[in-house]
């Protein structure tokens, strides 16, 4: 009798180990890609503080408004999240080649990009906006006119600079440069009266130096910057063809509004290092 009581508790563990198992790897995980460098979207810290995510085969954790993203959206559609850090550059490349299964990194939604890949709806809409300083002559500007003969910069590569300065009445216009830290110093320190970026990135530059003021014309659309929707729209960037992937993001992103992703962004912009 005890032996046959033995060998049953024995079957009963393995019949338990292997639906353990079967459940295990049935799981669903999705494999997001990120800088994790590029503040208030995505940034490392050392801790799990403010809802970090452990970065895959790192020690080191990701945060911010594509992190956030990321866990709304995985437990939205009832998958496990894993976040991998890696240049941006490569970013396509692993999206296509399936080591990820999208990217959530401020990616506009651009045509050249759309050849590659499938984007999602957008998660965020990143208007174009100045930052100048508070003292500046600027400084109470209402509209791109207002800005005549200011000396301006932006980043590199980047519509800001290629495009938007160019709008500018009489404008200055300085080498562009590398870093929007290199931005903020030229600015704060009087080589130029105006820089020229997302909204994000003006939102997150105001948190850390309460001295700047953000210039958003917006509501003055006759007078604003000229820029065609994929410069301001930012998606998920998928494998082509993976529309199961694709839908499932769609209906998960169609549960948030515009003002659930200014208040996400808010409070990432509130936990980026830099504001801190």
């Amino acid at each position: 009798m005890k032996k046959l009581l033995a060998i049953l508790a024995a079957a009963a563990l393995l019949a338990c180990a292997a639906a353990c198992s079967s459940k295990k790897s049935d799981e669903k995980v999705l494999r997001v890609g990120m800088e994790c460098a590029y503040a208030p979207y995505n940034w490392t810290q050392s801790d799990d503080s403010n809802g970090a995510v452990q970065i895959h085969g790192s020690t080191d954790y990701a945060n911010g408004y594509d992190v956030q993203m990321a866990k709304y959206l995985a437990d939205k559609i009832g998958y496990k999240l894993e976040i991998y850090k890696m240049e941006w550059t490569s970013l396509p490349t692993a999206v296509q080649t399936g080591t990820i299964d999208c990217a959530i990194a401020g990616q506009s939604i651009t045509a050249e990009r759309l050849e590659t890949m499938d984007f999602t709806t957008p998660y965020y809409y990143a208007s174009i906006v100045a930052l100048t300083r508070g003292d500046s002559k600027y400084a109470s500007a209402a509209g791109l006119s207002e800005l005549d003969g200011a000396t301006c910069t932006s980043q590199m590569g980047t519509v800001w600079y290629d495009v938007c300065l160019d709008q500018i009445p009489n404008a200055n216009k300085l080498p562009a440069m590398e870093a929007t830290s290199d931005m903020l110093v030229s600015l704060r320190s009087g080589k130029c009266d105006l820089l020229v970026m997302d909204m994000p990135s003006a939102l997150a530059s105001v948190a850390a130096y309460p001295d700047l003021k953000l210039l958003d014309f917006t509501n003055n659309p006759s007078d604003n910057f000229k820029v065609s929707d994929e410069e301001i729209n930012i998606g998920i960037s998928i494998r082509k063809g993976n529309t199961e992937l694709l839908n499932k993001l769609n209906e998960a992103l169609a549960t948030l509004t515009t003002d659930d992703f200014a208040k996400m962004m808010d409070e990432a912009i509130a936990n980026q290092p830099l504001s801190q």
